[in-house]
């Protein structure tokens, strides 16, 4: 499996991918469903798009961006998907690593994450075996699918 920048013939499979964590309704802020027009400009507005790709097969990618301006633009944000069937298998390590090196390639110096879910344990272990820090936790910060909330974590890694 190897770890690379996303092409144009990779989008069908990172939109079923990336739907399939909004319709879980238990990681992803976003609740709008991305389609062949919508991902295409979601996917080529990100500082760095990455996909975890075996024989043509996209099995997990992960978005790069600023997560602010100015004075705070040296911090990046990231968000990681990898499907169902695949999950357990360590792409989603594979990902945050190759992120990491993304980010300080890209110039930033902090990579945070703004809103874990806190029963997410699996990423939440992910990271802090990774080395991120928790910064703290926000009650009831997000809204599960099903209209509970749950607390938010948030992590960060100096790059």
């Amino acid at each position: 499996m190897q770890i690379r920048k996303y092409t144009e013939k990779d989008l069908t499979q990172m939109i079923n991918i990336w739907n399939e964590v909004v319709e879980d309704g238990i990681a992803f802020p976003q609740e709008e469903l991305l389609n062949e027009t919508s991902g295409a400009y979601f996917f080529a507005s990100q500082t760095y798009t990455g996909v975890a790709e075996e024989e043509g097969r996209i099995y997990g990618l992960y978005i790069l961006h600023p997560n602010n301006v100015g004075r705070c633009g040296h911090i990046c944000n990231a968000s990681y998907a990898v499907s169902s069937e695949s999950r357990g298998k360590h792409i989603g390590e594979a990902l945050v690593l190759d992120c990491l090196a993304q980010a300080k390639k890209e110039g930033f110096g902090v990579l945070q994450f703004n809103a874990v879910v806190e029963s997410n344990i699996h990423a939440r272990h992910l990271y802090e075996r990774l080395g991120f820090t928790q910064l703290g936790t926000i009650p009831k910060g997000f809204r599960m699918k099903d209209g509970h909330y749950e607390n938010i974590c948030p992590y960060y890694h100096e790059l």
